[in-house]
């Protein structure tokens, strides 16, 4: 009648309807998200960070997109996020069940991820700071876009900032994961990551001894002025200009801590 063919088989045989796991298997997503319209559920997504190929999970990708269609009644999406593009082709390719049963994951690779190295974009959208360092944190651009999301966090409340940075952290190769932690280590969060506890205490010394941050004063000038500007501190022209012209890092390190509670730029410079 639908004009589907059936495979070879040479016996048809009547097994157990009952569908339950006598012994239940963990599924667990890395993220889910529900969006909500008057306090229904209107749109689920699960997200996944996939760093490389894993045929098991395109076993367990369906179940997930069957459990929670079930448990909250609407549309659901599978969307990957992945550091590879390799990765991004495999992981979106649709999971064929059989005739009427397919999954297609949603895949974002670096390709489709736009490079955020101006610190105004990052502060403006911090989440797209941090998926752009996720995907080119580590390439040729990476000091770059690392400074735009540092910008980006030194805008956000304590919380929001904690959360992206160890994010961010645990997803970076060694050598970008080690450049963010020093630029994180100038700031004054306390954040919660093993990176910070490690070497936010002594985080200007590190830096200064290993000249990992060396060069950046410039880019910690444009955070200041990111800071007082996010507060509503007025800056006047020739403050902006002061500021911006300043290269030695002891001066820009002590303006970004007085940043955080200055009511008067001309407080900054005292």
């Amino acid at each position: 009648m639908f004009h589907l063919p059936l495979p070879f088989f040479d016996e048809a045989r009547l097994e157990s309807a009952d569908l339950s796991n006598c012994i239940p298997t963990e599924y667990r997503a890395d993220s889910l998200i529900v969006l909500r319209s008057a306090g229904d559920p209107v749109l689920a997504v699960i997200v996944e960070v996939q760093r490389a190929k894993d045929d098991d999970k395109r076993g367990s990708w369906p179940v997930y997109v069957a459990t929670v269609w079930d448990r909250y009644g609407c549309p659901v999406v599978l969307l990957v996020l992945t550091p590879s593009d390799p990765v991004v082709k495999w992981a979106g390719e649709p999971i064929d069940m059989g005739p009427g049963s397919v999954v297609t994951p949603f895949a974002v690779g670096p390709e489709l991820i736009p490079i955020v190295r101006d610190h105004s974009v990052a502060a403006a959208v911090p989440e797209l700071a941090v998926l752009s360092a996720l995907a080119h944190g580590a390439g040729p651009e990476g000091q770059d876009v690392l400074m735009a999301l540092f910008v980006a966090l030194c805008g956000l409340d304590d919380e929001r900032a904690q959360i992206y940075s160890d994010y961010v952290v645990t997803a970076l190769p060694e050598a970008a994961r080690k450049h963010l932690e020093e630029l994180v280590a100038v700031g004054t969060y306390e954040y919660k990551s093993d990176f910070a506890r490690k070497h936010q205490a002594h985080g200007r010394e590190i830096g200064r001894a290993e000249g990992l941050i060396e060069g950046k004063a410039e880019g910690i000038a444009e955070a200041v002025l990111r800071i007082l500007a996010k507060r509503g501190v007025p800056i006047p022209p020739e403050a902006q200009e002061r500021i911006l012209a300043c290269h030695d890092r002891d001066t820009v390190d002590a303006w970004l801590d007085r940043a955080l509670d200055v009511t008067r730029v001309e407080e900054l410079f005292a």
